[in-house]
């Protein structure tokens, strides 16, 4: 296997774990490798605009190996993770961006870990492609970046040479993904048991926290949003609501996506399964039981819906979440 040279960069606002963490896991492959008599896989430079940027606000700084000026070729960037004001943070750091599309254009791949996806939107390099980041920004990143297909839902994505990760510490899945796409999957396995990160873990719905976009101007709109949410458990019809608004239904769910990014039915799956999730994490209610408290009568449909948003069944979401739950597994 031909050695691949990796630029972690290193951007103003960075989050140091999403540097380190990537670093440790790459150097960590190319010392088993070299236990096992194979020769180490990755050649690893932390790439940034100075000398030295801080980081956590100059609690630390993090000196760089190289500065991208100098660095005329690489095999794969990583983009790590953003903390702070986004707008803020890609003007500080819009002079990577030249830089990543160069490289790309010459044969370099590219992963963005977390919000480091901002970054790499701000290429527009995934323009038409899909995208991964954390699920708590995924609103602010359809406003942001519109013409990128952004999967919520997703881990990991992986296309023509573009890769993305979900948020927080779901990166090392990503990171793992891409020892094993470079060094074999028996190095990812040995890896993932050595950092105890789950190997096989492709989706950050279980994690998601659903709060219904309102940072929009449509009046109407947050007025039925805020209908639906206060009466969840009844059932609401897209009749009901765009009477209610004094709008046409078209016209009201033209609106309603457009403000939202869901339909008016999706939206009410959604404020309902965030509901049983809470109803699930707490007490001792059964899953029928909350199912009736949340609006559904039919078990079926409502271990249906709650996997497609949560990727777990309504017992496998109670068993991970709730404590006493918990308390009986580990008794």
């Amino acid at each position: 296997m031909v050695m691949k040279r990796v630029s972690i960069l290193v951007p103003r606002g960075a989050i140091l774990g999403s540097i380190e963490g990537p670093r440790q896991v790459l150097s960590e492959s190319n010392k088993y490798l070299e236990s096992v008599g194979r020769e180490p896989m990755f050649e690893i430079s932390l790439a940034a605009l100075t000398p030295e940027t801080p980081a956590a606000g100059g609690r630390y700084r993090i000196f760089a190996d190289k500065l991208i000026g100098e660095i005329q070729s690489t095999d794969l960037i990583i983009i790590p993770a953003l903390d702070g004001d986004i707008p803020q943070l890609l003007e500080a750091n819009k002079e990577f961006i030249p830089w990543i599309v160069q490289r790309y254009n010459e044969g370099a791949d590219v992963a963005s870990l977390c919000v480091g996806a901002f970054l790499l939107a701000s290429t527009g390099l995934i323009n038409g492609k899909r995208c991964a980041t954390h699920w708590m920004f995924a609103n602010y990143f359809r406003k942001m970046f519109p013409q990128v297909n952004l999967v919520e839902d997703k881990i990991i994505t992986d296309e023509n040479g573009i890769y993305s990760s979900g948020g927080a510490f779901s990166y090392l899945n990503l990171i793992l993904y891409l020892v094993e796409k470079f060094a074999g999957r028996d190095i990812a396995v040995f890896m993932s048991k050595a950092f105890q990160i789950d190997i096989e873990r492709r989706s950050q719905s279980p994690f998601q926290i659903f709060h219904g976009q309102k940072d929009h101007e449509d009046e109407p709109i947050i007025k039925a949003q805020e209908f639906i949410e206060k009466n969840f458990s009844d059932r609401i019809s897209v009749e009901q609501l765009s009477s209610m608004i004094a709008l046409s239904r078209r016209n009201f769910e033209r609106r309603f996506k457009k403000a939202t990014s869901n339909t008016v039915m999706e939206y009410i799956q959604r404020v309902k399964i965030e509901a049983a999730k809470k109803g699930l994490e707490t007490g001792r209610k059964t899953v029928n039981e909350v199912m009736y408290d949340v609006g559904y009568s039919d078990p079926k449909a409502f271990r249906v819906i709650f996997k497609k948003i949560t990727g777990l069944t309504p017992v496998e979401y109670k068993n991970r979440y709730n404590k006493e739950s918990l308390a009986l597994m580990e008794y």
